[in-house]
């Protein structure tokens, strides 16, 4: 059993090697993965503007770009306001060779 199956049908966050936060309901993966979102939103935090959401809808995220994926605290979450969040651009991650 995969580690992403307790998360299927709920809502994630996914932050990718580029540094991006995605959110959304989990709808499938596979084994390199790949990442199935359901209503998924794409969060723009910039230190100097409100941050932006951009609605996607279904959106599939490449396995190879997946830093971390994790469940969603929707009462917490739904207690930030988002457009006063302000910060600096997560930075890229490193592949370290074999």
């Amino acid at each position: 059993m995969s580690a992403l199956a307790p998360y299927v049908g709920k809502v994630v966050v996914v932050i990718t090697s580029d540094g991006r936060l995605f959110t959304g309901t989990l709808q499938g993966y596979d084994q390199t993965t790949n990442l199935i979102l359901e209503s998924a939103k794409e969060r723009v935090i910039t230190p100097d503007a409100p941050t932006e959401v951009l609605d996607l809808g279904l959106y599939l995220l490449r396995g190879e770009s997946v830093a971390l994926c994790g469940l969603v605290d929707d009462e917490i979450d739904s207690q930030i306001d988002w457009y006063k969040v302000r910060g600096l651009r997560l930075g890229e991650t490193k592949k370290l060779g074999r």
